[in-house]
């Protein structure tokens, strides 16, 4: 069974490469030639700060979050600006639900359910703590960065490949040892029929600071285990490596921990009101 679910799990995998590398090659060209004036949108927005980066936050990758966890701990951008950013965020959904071939009104609908709930999110925080920008510091913001942009947009989209088709084929593995074994349909119970669990279990699953886990989601929903509201309660909740910096490069832990428990309670309601609402996608 081992063997079996390791080379489906690779051969599967491997049909997926042409995919991924092309949607990486697209992002890296658009991270490259518009991640500039998206920081500099985000700096002047204001106010106005959660309605933008909701928005621009949709893009996958490491480096929007990572700059916006830089940006909040230089001072620049308020705490709802960067909690609609890392919820908008699904790190690596987008490519793999386009190289799965998933409609684009389905992938549409998604990201719209996330971006309405990291909007009114942000709005919501940055009111109930006044709006306030915190006084800015003059120091370098992007030390932190771990994408690759310096080995132009082809090395970093073959290294995106690489480390996404490791993760994929890995996940793929287990999942499919962990489905074989214990079986689907008594796997999908463990989510589906019960309440809360599925948002919950998948909120925590979404907050490992690690591109895996928006693997692991989007592969578990796909596989038919978890539900449309545990799905978004797990990619709502992940934010890439974006709470890993913000925890490195933000000096204030306290503040620190209310945005982790802000992020994960925020991804399970948000799963919640999915579900109750019968929302499909």
């Amino acid at each position: 069974m081992i063997i079996d679910a390791v080379m489906d799990s690779f051969i599967d995998s491997v049909k997926l490469l042409p995919f991924l590398f092309l949607t990486y090659l697209a992002m890296e060209y658009l991270e490259h030639r518009a991640g500039q004036k998206m920081q500099e949108t985000i700096r002047s927005a204001g106010a106005g700060g959660p309605a933008i980066g909701s928005v621009l936050g949709v893009f996958p990758q490491c480096g929007f979050s990572t700059v916006a966890s830089n940006l909040y701990a230089g001072r620049i951008i308020t705490p709802g600006t960067l909690l609609a950013i890392f919820l908008s965020t699904s790190d690596e959904m987008l490519p793999i639900m386009i190289s799965e071939n998933v409609g684009v009104e389905v992938i549409l609908k998604i990201l719209a359910v996330k971006v309405a709930i990291a909007l009114l999110t942000g709005f919501a925080v940055d009111l109930l703590t006044g709006n306030r920008r915190r006084q800015m510091q003059i120091e370098h913001l992007c030390e932190q960065h771990h994408c690759h942009c310096e080995n132009g947009i082809w090395k970093s989209a073959l290294h995106h490949t690489a480390e996404i088709f490791l993760y994929i084929m890995c996940i793929s593995a287990v999942l499919n040892m962990i489905i074989g074994w214990i079986g689907e349909d008594r796997l999908g119970s463990l989510f589906l029929n019960r309440p809360l669990v599925g948002e919950l279990t998948a909120a925590l699953l979404g907050m490992i600071p690690n591109c895996a886990s928006s693997v692991a989601i989007t592969q578990l929903y796909l596989n038919g285990v978890l539900s449309a509201g545990a799905m978004i309660s797990g990619l709502l909740a992940g934010s890439g490596v974006g709470l890993l910096v913000l925890f490195r490069v933000n000096d204030d832990q306290k503040e620190n921990i209310r945005i982790l428990a802000l992020l994960y309670g925020i991804g399970v309601a948000g799963g919640i009101v999915v579900n109750w609402l019968g929302i499909m996608f």
